[in-house]
């Protein structure tokens, strides 16, 4: 079969079987970029210039369900952190206003099913970093009322009850009050998500949770041996738990030879005074002159479907997906330059010898599910406990 051939048998599976996205950052690059301000950046019309992300694009990638990462820097502390939570899961309802005829609020696996049906893009909130709840379960169960599905532990850096990947070790993994959160977000049905924390803080969780966990962008440590990526012993884990981890496409995250480059890059950055996670078009300038002089290893659609690969033989098909984190990296993997990507991917494992009903639950079927087992999970502890007015104070007491 050809590569066009294998192309248009991807775009057909994906008509039926859309992608599941588990993290884009367009919330914040809309902040970063336009202030959000949605007239300035029109989702509606081309911005491949400046985004990875548009309407027209999401369809070309034919993308089902998005998770919207309402994503605060760790540099927000405190009721600062809160606010600018509250601000990003503004805007994501902003653009679900604005764009109605395209994007469609979804809280629960059938509204998912529901907007597949009705050919219109499910769009969830995910939180990225625990400092988001400023150490407090009622704000986290106020996130839950907003929309927001699931909570990325950490993000760059721990927390008071949870160590991140790239952060010095804190509290051993999670805190007693960290195992609180994770409990309760079990009993609200919002996901808990392990991307971006430390593999003591995975291991710690999947010990505590009832419930599905996700690794909404995180692909395989055996392929790429970084912090961020995820360890075999705890992808085997997720067949018992029921969870999905969600592969990246972030190239200094799945390309080896990228890891050394994009730190020296991240450093010329801040010697630039330039946080190394800026993607505005100052930082990138900086980014392309660095470039010019020091050439960019490059990752390509065949370095994402080796972790695939990997984590189906570690995890098993059930528990996989896809999680590009696109407007959140200033890199991305040649063929899957924004997210009309996707189909390129699934032609790629085409290729490899992926079956349909494989990719099926690689782009759909797996992430509903565990979402759906969340949910499960939810109305059986709603029914037999109350909810924890547990502080840290209390519950992290020496």
């Amino acid at each position: 079969m050809s590569a066009a051939d294998r192309l248009a048998e991807a775009r057909e599976l994906l008509a039926t079987h859309p992608v599941v996205d588990g993290h884009n950052d367009l919330p914040w690059a809309l902040r970063q970029n336009a202030r959000y301000d949605l007239d300035k950046l029109d989702i509606a019309a081309d911005q491949s210039a400046s985004l990875h992300t548009d309407l027209a694009r999401l369809r070309a990638g034919a993308v089902g369900a998005q998770f919207w990462s309402v994503y605060v820097p760790g540099r927000l502390a405190g009721d600062d952190a809160v606010s600018a939570t509250l601000e990003q899961i503004d805007i994501v309802d902003q653009l679900l206003e604005r764009y109605a005829a395209e994007l469609v609020p979804a809280l629960t696996a059938d509204d998912m099913e529901a907007a597949r049906k009705q050919g219109r893009i499910a769009s969830l909130k995910g939180a990225e970093g625990g400092h988001s709840i400023n150490n407090s379960l009622a704000t986290l169960r106020a996130l839950h009322t907003l929309g927001v599905r699931y909570m990325t532990l950490t993000h760059n850096d721990n927390n008071d009850w949870a160590d991140s990947a790239t952060d010095e070790p804190g509290v051993g993994g999670l805190s007693d009050f960290g195992r609180q959160v994770v409990r309760e977000m079990n009993r609200s049905g919002m996901l808990v998500d392990l991307s971006h924390v430390a593999a003591t803080t995975m291991r710690a969780a999947l010990d505590t949770s009832a419930a599905p966990v996700i690794f909404s962008h995180s692909s395989a440590r055996a392929v790429c041996d970084h912090p961020r990526n995820i360890p075999d012993d705890v992808l085997e884990r997720l067949p018992a738990n029921g969870g999905v981890a969600m592969a990246t496409f972030v190239p200094k995250f799945i390309l080896p030879a990228a890891v050394d480059w994009t730190a020296r890059a991240d450093e010329n950055l801040r010697e630039h005074g330039f946080d190394h996670l800026d993607t505005t078009a100052e930082a990138m300038k900086l980014h392309r002159a660095f470039e010019a002089d020091n050439p960019r290893p490059i990752a390509t659609v065949a370095t994402v479907a080796d972790h695939l690969d990997h984590m189906r033989e570690a995890a098993g098909i059930d528990h996989i997906g896809i999680g590009g984190d696109y407007d959140g990296t200033a890199f991305t993997p040649a063929g899957l330059d924004d997210v009309a990507g996707y189909p390129n991917l699934i032609a790629e494992l085409l290729h490899r010898g992926w079956s349909h009903p494989d990719l099926a639950k690689l782009t759909w079927s797996n992430a509903v599910r565990a979402l759906r087992d969340a949910e499960a999970v939810s109305r059986d502890l709603r029914a037999r406990t109350s909810p924890s007015n547990a502080t840290i104070d209390t519950a992290d007491a020496p």
